[in-house]
């Protein structure tokens, strides 16, 4: 393994310490770093349900703290990881900021915008694009994900069975 995928995991197991985060809080479980220079400047996890905002993304709550560490909003240079390919929202957020290289985990099928469902990050019609990097430690994001989930629908079957 060469020295930029040893970094690129480093980072990504920050990114997973975030989405434990919001799993604890049952948010769903995508959490996210964003480095510049070696160095961590913001983290984020979900947090749509606490806060009943629909933006309120994990790559979105890094951005916005990104931008107020560094007291600009172009992210040039930075590196943001995180366990889920990033939603149209967000990977237009990281189009916007300028973000030089993108790292995730675990596809998503439905609504990826880095490459699965379609991808902005690397559309030449925008005036930037950004590297991306998939499948970091793609099985351990994906499991939480989906052992997320699983719980959520057994949650909801027993409540279902609770009323009757």
């Amino acid at each position: 393994m060469d020295i930029q995928c040893d970094l690129d995991e480093f980072y990504m197991k920050q990114a997973i310490s975030e989405a434990r985060k919001a799993c604890e809080i049952g948010e769903v479980p995508i959490g996210t770093v964003i480095v510049l220079n070696g160095e961590v400047i913001s983290r984020g996890h979900n947090l749509r349900e606490t806060k009943q905002s629909s933006v309120a993304h994990a790559e979105i709550l890094a951005i916005e703290k990104a931008c107020e560490q560094l007291g600009t909003w172009r992210l040039e240079n930075a590196v943001l990881y995180v366990t889920l390919e990033p939603c149209p929202m967000c990977a237009g957020a990281i189009m916007l900021s300028r973000i030089s290289r993108v790292v995730y985990g675990a596809k998503d099928p439905k609504g990826g915008c880095a490459g699965t469902f379609m991808n902005l990050l690397q559309d030449e019609r925008f005036n930037h694009q950004s590297e991306v990097i998939s499948g970091v430690l793609e099985e351990e994001c994906g499991e939480m994900l989906s052992d997320f989930f699983r719980q959520l629908r057994e949650r909801k079957k027993q409540e279902k069975h609770d009323r009757k």
